[in-house]
């Protein structure tokens, strides 16, 4: 008897968690994600991950002149019907989307599949402006749901305005991997102002050197914190870890409702040093070539600059702060002999003319001396520097 009831309650509590589930149950459901595993405490969409506080959005006075594209940035969507040129079905490309443009707003049409830019494009600073349907319609990822899809990495588009769900399935969550800081959303039916800066992560010889992140702003609150991008995301299964395409098209979800969106651009962001760029540091080799390009490039410069000139004399030597070459520090030391000489026989009213320009030549020689570019008894410098006291010019001014 006990055992016939134990089993119908279990029974009875399945049935009330397919239940929840089939009616789109507000914050997940159980044995329905994948299980945690040695590096994530959580199952995906995972009933009992905490909630994302809510947080009062910024103004939308405040946010507007933020949202403008700066001069480098790239549309992909202002608000024409024009604009649809830059985009396509996703199933298949060479077909135009079934998406309309209404009232300045570029509306998902359910049912008529994903969207994609033409345009493709890696790391980037991405912005998008969405509305959800009002009034609301469902619950949970019934309502207002969609997707903004970088290289497989899907940033939740949700009407999670009084409408809770799993929380890794929350507006501006990097779906099914982790939840937003805070829910920022305002009412359905007002635009949500998204701000995502995307890197994808490195691999080079099929291991990963430089991990890839996403930082997300919604409506000017920080909710995605340069979040580690492990692999493509997906519905109930963990993100695949594992590298992601060089480049690829903006994809917008369709998901059955006719949310809108506006004022999409993006800006593409130079490479990283892992990727071959040049910001962060470098490896020993990657910085010794670019010292040289860099000098090279200076030296280039020098050579068009006066002939003799005391900005001749500063930009040669300023390429020796990059690299060490003799021929370019003998061309320094003769035109800087050749300077100190001149400056002994500069007439005495003429020097105050010359006393911004030899307090600038002086100041190159410390700091050469001082990183041991040349020696600290560089002739020059001595001269340079005695001639400034002789003028008065090393005294401050007292304080009256």
């Amino acid at each position: 008897m006990k055992l016939d009831f134990a089993l119908f309650a279990m029974g009875a509590a399945l049935s009330l968690t397919t239940a929840a589930y089939a009616a789109g149950g507000s914050t997940g459901h159980a044995f329905y994600g994948d299980p945690p595993d040695d590096r994530h405490a959580w199952c995906i969409h995972d009933q009992n991950r905490p909630q994302p506080k809510v947080v009062a959005p910024l103004p939308v006075s405040e946010l507007e002149q933020k949202a403008k594209a700066p001069a480098d940035a790239i549309a992909l969507f202002g608000g024409t019907e024009a604009c649809l040129s830059k985009w396509c079905s996703d199933k298949n490309p060479n077909e135009p989307t079934k998406w309309i443009v209404r009232n300045g707003n570029m509306e998902c049409v359910p049912k008529s599949g994903y969207v994609r830019t033409k345009e493709e494009f890696g790391d980037c600073q991405l912005h998008v402006e969405w509305a959800a349907p009002t009034p609301p319609e469902g619950e949970s990822q019934g309502r207002g749901n969609s997707g903004i899809f970088l290289l497989g990495v899907e940033i939740q588009v949700l009407d999670n305005y009084q409408n809770k769900t799993y929380a890794d399935g929350y507006a501006c969550s990097m779906y099914g991997v982790n939840p937003p800081l805070a829910n920022a959303l305002r009412p359905p039916g007002e635009f949500q102002y998204i701000d995502i800066t995307f890197h994808k992560p490195v691999y080079k010889d099929d291991k990963c050197v430089q991990p890839g992140w996403v930082t997300v702003y919604c409506n000017g609150i920080l909710v995605q914190d340069r979040t580690q991008i492990e692999g493509p995301t997906g519905h109930r299964a963990r993100a695949k870890v594992g590298p992601l395409p060089d480049k690829g098209p903006l994809k917008l979800q369709d998901h059955g409702n006719p949310v809108r969106f506006r004022n999409i651009w993006y800006r593409p962001l130079p490479p990283a040093a892992a990727k071959g760029g040049v910001r962060g540091p470098l490896s020993a080799k990657a910085t010794a070539a670019k010292r040289k390009e860099i000098a090279a490039s200076i030296r280039k410069d020098a050579a068009c600059k006066p002939e003799g000139s005391a900005e001749q004399m500063l930009r040669f030597a300023e390429s020796l702060v990059y690299e060490k070459d003799d021929a370019t520090f003998q061309k320094v030391e003769q035109m800087a002999g050749q300077y100190a000489a001149a400056l002994k026989q500069l007439p005495a009213d003429k020097a105050g003319s010359k006393k911004d320009e030899v307090i600038q030549v002086d100041s190159a020689f410390k700091y050469l001396a001082k990183w041991n570019f040349v020696p600290e008894n560089f002739g020059p410098k001595v001269e340079v520097a005695n001639f400034i006291k002789a003028q008065g010019w090393d005294k401050k001014p007292k304080k009256k």
